[in-house]
């Protein structure tokens, strides 16, 4: 039968699984574990001249301390669009500006903000996985469908599901590796 639509279908369930796991690790990656990192501000988009543009390509962002963001905007008449973005993404920090430069203040890592956090990764590692097996169901039904339609045979279609099945398999498991791991390192520091 016509093995190309089912190649491009379990092509396509692969790529979005990919995609669905790429913003896992972002979402990660913006949960600090006690020390602050650029990178937790990758997400953050401010209004540049009516576009909505990526921090990081409009001020230099370090970090001078353990708690502590500095962010240098390259044009000194964007602090207070970039102070109005990181206040309105609810990082947690107490923010600052100087007129030249915008200090962004993690609050101390309490036992309990370790906790919180901890319930957001699971959270988002719950979601990942709704989103994993929606894909897998949308595949799923596209081979049944193709079943249906005659343009692949009953044993393709149950080939090509288990197939699927394979790949949300090992999304899943990254799922549960990169929530395991980011729990230990929100609980050991």
């Amino acid at each position: 039968m016509n093995s190309n639509e089912i190649k491009e279908v379990l092509e396509l369930a692969e790529k979005k699984m990919g995609n669905t796991i790429n913003n896992l690790k972002k979402d990660l990656t913006s949960i600090h574990a006690g020390q602050v990192s650029p990178k937790m501000l990758d997400s953050l988009k401010v209004d540049y001249y009516g576009n909505s543009t990526p921090l990081s390509q409009i001020a230099n962002i370090s970090t001078p301390e353990p708690q502590m963001l500095a962010i240098s905007p390259w044009e000194k008449n964007l602090i207070k669009e970039i102070e109005r973005s990181l206040q309105s993404a609810n990082l947690g920090f107490s923010i600052s500006n100087d007129g030249n430069m915008i200090r962004a203040i993690a609050p101390p890592f309490t036992e309990e903000r370790r906790r919180d956090h901890v319930k957001q990764i699971k959270k988002n590692g719950e979601e990942t996985k709704i989103a994993l097996r929606n894909i897998r169901r949308d595949s799923n039904e596209q081979l049944k469908k193709m079943e249906k339609d005659k343009q692949i045979s009953k044993d393709d279609e149950k080939t090509a599901q288990e197939n699927i099945q394979k790949v949300t398999d090992i999304h899943t498991n990254l799922v549960d590796e990169f929530i395991t791991t980011k729990e230990k390192e929100l609980l050991t520091l």
